[in-house]
Order: structure tokens, then sequence, then C-alpha cells
């Protein structure tokens, strides 16, 4: 019987990453985990205490994988050092810790905004991030899922709490459209590309929910809706200048909590987040298994018995 590979694995603490955590321990995986604050223990994981600006936890948490899946990253900062720190520094030191320690492929979790560098400092970072793996010379394969969400996120509370209001604000360009995906289809995503596989070695992948032509703000906002008990819920496209007010306020009264940020504001208000139907995972390989709507009612259940909403 084949030994499961030891996994490796950056943010395994934060949304996606428990995710992908809870999915490769009951696969049977050894996982090696970091971690900035104590963890339970729990059967199957190494908990390595450090983070990315730390080398020497970072060859701790190399030493003895197989693979290694880097999810953390910086999806908000005040500022381009928080950036620069988060995915560029962050992911050259995970490239140089699993090439010390023998490791030879090495999964990356990107995001759509690498696309466009020249819209955000986080899209920036996050192609330059890309550069950095593709010229590594591990075995390697990029993901970059779209708008993430399910049980656990953080990045969607606001718009459901809008929604159970009535009003949900939307970009400029409401009939602007996006790609979707729940945190469990991308957590097996990546549970894919796990193994060496001539079709995924040295690729870009981009995943969704397997809506042709993605969705419409409006649709979306719609469906959030529906998803708390609200099926009259309005929309509003906010003109730039009133959200780039909006991100200064959000940032004086939630401070680095915030998630409305000048950064974001042309993030949000590009047209077009949706993925590349070319870059979909080979249709045997992968497929999204779970519907948006049920995945969206289910995120808004977990929120209420969770008391975030």
């Amino acid at each position: 019987m084949r030994t499961k590979q030891t996994l490796a694995i950056t943010g395994a603490t934060g949304f996606v990453g428990e995710h992908l955590l809870n999915l490769a321990v009951r696969a049977g995986f050894p996982v090696r985990a970091l971690t900035r604050r104590r963890q339970d223990d729990r059967p199957n994981v190494t908990w390595v205490d450090g983070s990315l600006e730390k080398p020497a936890s970072l060859d701790e948490l190399c030493t003895g994988a197989d693979v290694v899946i880097h999810i953390a990253g910086v999806v908000n900062a005040p500022d381009r050092q928080g950036f620069e720190t988060g995915n560029v520094a962050g992911t050259l030191a995970m490239v140089e810790a699993a090439k010390k320690a023998g490791c030879k492929r090495f999964l990356h979790v990107s995001s759509l905004a690498a696309r466009q560098p020249d819209l955000s400092i986080y899209g920036e970072t996050k192609a330059k991030a890309e550069k950095i793996v593709a010229t590594s010379g591990l075995d390697w394969t990029i993901i970059r899922p779209p708008a993430v969400f399910g049980p656990g996120d953080g990045e969607m509370l606001d718009l459901f709490k809008m929604a159970k209001l009535g009003v949900i604000t939307l970009p400029p360009d409401a009939d602007g459209v996006l790609s979707v995906i729940h945190v469990d289809d991308l957590a097996r995503a990546l549970m894919t590309l796990i193994p060496e596989h001539e079709d995924l070695t040295a690729r870009i992948f981009e995943v969704d929910d397997g809506t042709p032509g993605g969705w419409t703000q409006i649709q979306f906002a719609r469906e959030i809706g529906k998803a708390v008990g609200n099926k009259k819920v309005r929309t509003i496209g906010m003109p730039r200048a009133l959200l780039k007010f909006g991100a200064k306020a959000d940032r004086f009264f939630r401070k680095d909590k915030a998630k409305l940020t000048a950064d974001r504001v042309s993030y949000f208000c590009h047209d077009d987040w949706t993925i590349d139907p070319a870059k979909r995972l080979p249709h045997q390989l992968w497929v999204p298994k779970i519907e948006t709507e049920k995945g969206l009612r289910d995120t808004a259940q977990w929120y209420r018995l969770n008391d975030w909403m």
C-alpha cells in the first residue's frame, strides 16, 4: 500500500486553509501546518509555530514534506509594504524553504486579481508571487480562485448583512460579471492538484462554480438576498467617487478590519471578474459539486448559527 504524501500547508488556520486541512486529514494525508497561535492537537497534523516572516519556521514546516500548498497571503493591508511582505516576500521565502527541504511539488493559491496587476496593489503583488513560483525550478501549479464563499467566510459577510436589511450596494457597473466558488469545491480542486501529473505541471488554472459566463453583480446580490430570506432585496450601483469616500470611512471606523479599502475600489469597479474557460481544470479530474444557490443558503445558516449575522 502506497504511503500518502506529507503536505506542508501555509494558511491552514484561515478560511480556505482550514477547509483544505479538514479534507486532507479525512483523506489520510499527514499534514504539517504553519500557525501563529497554539492550536489544539489533532490526529495526523503537526503544528509548526511560525510565520512567513520567520525563515527558520518555514524550514521546519517543509522538513519531511513532499508537497507544499501555499495558501497564506495578504488580501487587505493599509499600505503597499503589507502586500509586498505578505504576498511577494512570503512566497519567495516559502519557495526557498521548499527547495532547501527537497520538496519537489509546489501548489500556489493566487487570485484572479493577478490577471489585472494594474488595478490594485493586491493584484500586482499576487502577479509577482506567481512569477516567483513559475521561475522556481520546482514542479509547480498555480490556481486562481475567483470570489470564494462558504461557512466561515468573513469577506462576504457584509453583503449578507446588507441583504438582510434589504439593500445591497454594488460597484458602478452593476451589470458587471463575476465568477464565484464554494470553499469546499476550491479545497477539492487543490486536493486534485497534489499528485504529479503532466497535465497539471507548470500551468495556471482558474476554477469556479461552473456557471457559464459567470454571474452579473445584480444576479449574485439577489441570490444572497434569497439565501437570507429576503427575495425583494434592492441593489444600488455606487459611483466610484462614493466608493472611495466609503473606503475612507470604513478605514476610519474599522481601522485594520476595514473591508472596503482604497486598494479595493479599483478592483471592485472592474467589470469582468469571470474565469477564463480555457484555464479550467481538466473535466475528468475535477468539476464543482456545490450549487451556488445552496452554498449561499448554507453560508447564511452558518452565519446565523454562529451569531455572525
